[in-house]
């Protein structure tokens, strides 16, 4: 069986996916997503492999994780197609290619400020490592955002998934303890951390109740459930048999050529008025694999009639009666292992936590994350591509990433990431980003502040900071005009809503460039 350190070996480049596919909120970061990970061939995606970004210009709030998914194949085959004339449906259905998308998508309230800085381009949110790009044929180095990091980790199953889609979400970084190589049996997987069913006390005391979840039969077919008590969970799942284990649900899934073709014929209707909604989860996953009454009952605790559930378990019904497959089943898990790493970011405490966990000098996990981004501890810190005077110096237990002062830095339990400033101090929990600060006193945080720089292509905005504190639930706030900022997070998100991040990300460059230049 393949150790963890042995998975994070074929986590690279030249095992990634034939295609990969981005689907964003504009096209302008469609057009950034493009240009940085064609740049980023070779070290994120491989060298010969096809990137192509798409947007979601979908009616009504957005097509929901099913339909857009949908949607961004389609979208992505027919860009491919004008680009290159390559037909990748057709490479996919004949095996020849395999596939990865990856939902980057949404406004990112619960990371507020931090999409902010990167003009709501939320993937594009930078950890504290290196990555290489190729700018115009130099080799240069650059901070990984996050999406970056979770391409390259999901690249150790692309050997599997040969004629497969692979659908993943841009803010979360797992190392799987089971073996990622493995030969699909279904036409729809699901990735999951599976054990052995539980008894009723331990499903309790492990809180199982919180979570989506995935059980698989002694068949191996699997079924989802989603937020709900043991014995409704028993009683959901009494048509699936004898259920031998069940796991927490990471929502990434794969799709066999023949079922995600047969699903753009379902819902045709659908992606071609680009107004209605379906994600995978209530939708797809739960009607297909659990029967009627269940199901509308479980729908009910949603808030949705049960008239409407219940026709949409029967339109899902008469779509599997009617689909034909070679494959063992139509819906089956992928485990992860219940020793599993499992790194979030999408939410500001944990984009903290899992930053700071680099600084962790003892643990299994800690060395496995180092070892994943490539850094290493030095004085119970993490320092990378950053220069201050060392000596005048105090940092602790932090995190340093493309930090330029002229001075001192003082940090303690602190992430600095792309910071330009006569001098720094910053205390535990605090986290400045993409902040430039050219007064002559530098910048002083207090515990638990979080700092933001913005930079924009509007003269009367080119630069502003926006002020939080790792204790506010931007979710919460978001349309709130919090004390020290000019704007709400929203007003941010709407200033930026046709941000050129291209562009902007120059302009950011170049402000930090000339206020080094003036230390």
């Amino acid at each position: 069986m393949a150790t963890k350190t042995e998975i994070m070996t074929r986590m690279t480049a030249e095992n990634g996916y034939d295609v990969t596919i981005v689907c964003c909120s504009t096209a302008k970061q469609a057009q950034f997503w493009t240009q940085r990970l064609d740049q980023a061939k070779g070290s994120v995606v491989p060298a010969d492999g096809l990137v192509i970004a798409v947007d979601e210009d979908w009616a009504g709030g957005g097509a929901g994780n099913g339909l857009g998914t949908l949607y961004a194949w389609q979208k992505a085959c027919k860009a491919v197609q004008e680009r290159t004339g390559r037909d990748i449906a057709t490479e996919l259905a004949e095996g020849q290619i395999s596939a990865s998308l990856f939902h980057t998508a949404g406004k990112g309230t619960r990371m507020a400020p931090l999409p902010g800085g990167e003009n709501n381009n939320k993937p594009g949110v930078k950890l504290p490592a290196s990555v290489e790009l190729n700018d115009n044929g130099t080799k240069v180095q650059a901070a990984v955002s996050i999406l970056e990091s979770v391409i390259r980790q999901v690249n150790a199953y692309a050997a599997s998934r040969k004629g497969r889609l692979s659908v993943y979400w841009g803010d979360q970084v797992f190392i799987p303890s089971a073996d990622p190589c493995y030969t699909p049996t279904h036409d729809a997987d699901i990735l999951c951390s599976l054990s052995d069913m539980p008894s009723k006390e331990v499903w309790v005391e492990k809180g199982l109740e919180k979570y989506g979840l995935i059980a698989v039969n002694d068949e191996g077919n699997a079924a989802q459930v989603e937020k709900v008590d043991y014995d409704t969970a028993t009683a959901l799942l009494k048509n699936l048999g004898s259920v031998t284990r069940v796991g927490t649900s990471l929502g990434s899934f794969s799709l066999s050529a023949t079922l995600l073709l047969a699903l753009c014929g379902e819902y045709a209707a659908e992606l071609a008025g680009k107004e209605a909604k379906f994600d995978t989860d209530p939708h797809w996953w739960m009607p297909l694999t659990l029967e009627k009454d269940g199901y509308m009952n479980l729908m009910e605790t949603k808030g949705e009639e049960p008239a409407v559930s219940g026709t949409h378990w029967e339109r899902m019904a008469a779509f599997k009666s009617g689909y034909k497959s070679e494959a063992k089943g139509l819906f089956g898990a992928v485990d992860i292992g219940d020793n599993c790493y499992w790194w979030d970011y999408g939410l500001m405490k944990l984009y903290l936590q899992n930053v700071l966990l680099l600084t962790k000098a003892d643990g299994e996990e800690a060395e496995a994350a180092r070892t994943f981004f490539g850094v290493s501890l030095a004085d119970g810190s993490v320092v990378t591509e950053s220069s201050y005077s060392k000596d005048a110096s105090n940092v602790s237990n932090s995190v340093l990433a493309n930090v330029n002062v002229k001075g001192a830095v003082n940090a303690n339990g602190a992430i600095l990431v792309n910071c330009t400033a006569a001098s720094i101090t910053a205390g535990p929990g605090c986290i400045l980003y993409n902040v430039c600060d050219e007064s002559p006193e530098g910048i002083v945080l207090k515990d638990g502040d979080v700092r933001v720089g913005v930079f924009t292509e509007d003269p009367a905005t080119a630069y502003f900071e926006m002020n939080s504190s790792i204790t506010t639930d931007g979710g919460k706030t978001f349309k709130t005009q919090l004390e020290g900022n000019a704007y709400s997070f929203q007003d941010v998100y709407d200033m930026n809503k046709d941000a050129d991040c291209i562009a902007c990300t120059a302009l950011g460059l170049n402000k930090h460039r000339e206020a080094a230049s003036k230390f």
